[in-house]
């Protein structure tokens, strides 16, 4: 895994954002602030595991509720336990363990590194990280429509806001426009409809003209219920993600939001679900993973390689994937990839349900067909 935030100091974050299991069960934990400015602070709060399992069954039920209430960013830190309690998981926002984790921990080499990450996060886009954070805690209660629904509204808001505005002047002038007309080519072969992504020289970036045409592609197999989906990617490069150059060009938030919902393709895979395979390979980033995991299958091939960078942008995930990622990885696991941007290969994808199989390229002689990795 390769993580794009730089380390603070870790200690001093752990000394500054660390409350003692024992003080939750005794009253509430600090109330989230802002300064003048309107940014949080000291949004994070940390909890040592091996401390609230040493309490007594009332007090633990205490500190949960405090957790559970909570406005800032709740990690629980498996020190003195192998792994963070099932009941602390449930109650926080992220769970860390150092060597080894399970579907709710995140294992990591170093804890007080992992914190000062995530501390660097927070600094840099907090409205962005609490809007992420808070969003996950509702996304895996909610039918998928609902949160789709809930998805775009934090994203659309977050578009008018301080830290995207800061990446978007950073960014500089978008590119020319690609005058390629195709972004999408579909053939259909018996009870299989194939569709593959074709703008290769932008790494399949989704802008809105791909949007539309991904949309259009899988309208048959709607009508169609016996019609199966495939869906590939031209190129290195499954997706990129969202084009870069059309970021900030919604006229306005309102109109953004009822943009994205209304030609979205995240509900359409959702509801063809059973029907789509999806093979993924190189990189996929943002709406290039967040949209396959709406499939009933992911195929992967053993270049991929995972993220979502968004929060960087002051941005969250805004093509579903806090609704699909959380559904097949977990709320824990996708706080992780969006607080960190860290990029994880095929291997830990499929460990974390991401993909469903990995697959080999076969030799020439069998034809470059692709059979499951060993």
């Amino acid at each position: 895994m390769q993580a794009s935030l730089p380390a603070a100091d870790g200690e001093e974050v752990l000394r500054a954002a660390a409350v003692r299991a024992a003080d939750l069960a005794g009253a509430p934990p600090p109330p989230l602030v802002l300064d003048g400015g309107g940014r949080p602070v000291d949004p994070l709060l940390l909890v040592d595991a091996g401390e609230f399992t040493a309490l007594p069954p009332d007090a633990r039920r205490r500190a949960l509720t405090a957790l559970r209430g909570s406005r800032r960013c709740t990690v629980a830190l498996a020190r003195g336990v192998e792994r963070v309690p099932g009941e602390l998981a449930q109650a926080v926002d992220l769970c860390l363990a150092a060597g080894s984790g399970d579907a709710r921990t995140v294992a990591v080499p170093d804890l007080t590194a992992a914190v000062a990450g995530l501390a660097g996060r927070f600094a840099a886009t907090p409205l962005a990280a609490l809007t992420f954070v808070w969003l996950l805690r509702q996304s895996a209660g909610l039918p998928v429509p609902a949160a789709l629904s809930a998805e775009s509204a934090a994203y659309s808001t977050l578009l008018a806001g301080p830290e995207f505005a800061r990446w978007l002047a950073a960014r500089g002038p978008a590119r020319d426009p690609d005058d390629r007309t195709r972004r999408v080519v579909t053939t259909r072969v018996g009870d299989v409809l194939h569709v593959r992504l074709d703008r290769p020289a932008r790494r399949n970036a989704v802008d809105a003209a791909m949007r539309d045409a991904l949309l259009a592609a899988l309208t048959p197999a709607e009508w169609d219920p016996h019609l199966l989906v495939e869906i590939t990617g031209e190129g290195p490069a499954f997706s990129a993600g969202g084009d870069l150059d059309e970021f900030g060009s919604a006229p306005d938030p309102a109109r953004a939001h009822v943009v994205r919902l209304g030609a979205g393709v995240a509900e359409a895979m959702h509801r063809l679900r059973d029907r789509v395979t999806v093979r993924v390979h190189g990189t996929c980033l943002g709406a290039g993973v967040e949209l396959p995991c709406f499939a009933g299958r992911v195929l992967a091939a053993p270049d991929t390689r995972l993220g979502l960078p968004e929060l960087a942008m002051g941005l969250i995930p805004g093509a579903g994937g806090t609704v699909s990622i959380v559904r097949r990885a977990g709320r824990w696991r996708t706080a992780w990839l969006g607080l960190t941007g860290t990029r994880i290969d095929a291997a830990t994808a499929l460990a974390w349900g991401l993909v469903d199989e990995v697959l080999d390229p076969a030799p020439v002689a069998d034809g470059g067909a692709e059979r499951p990795a060993r």
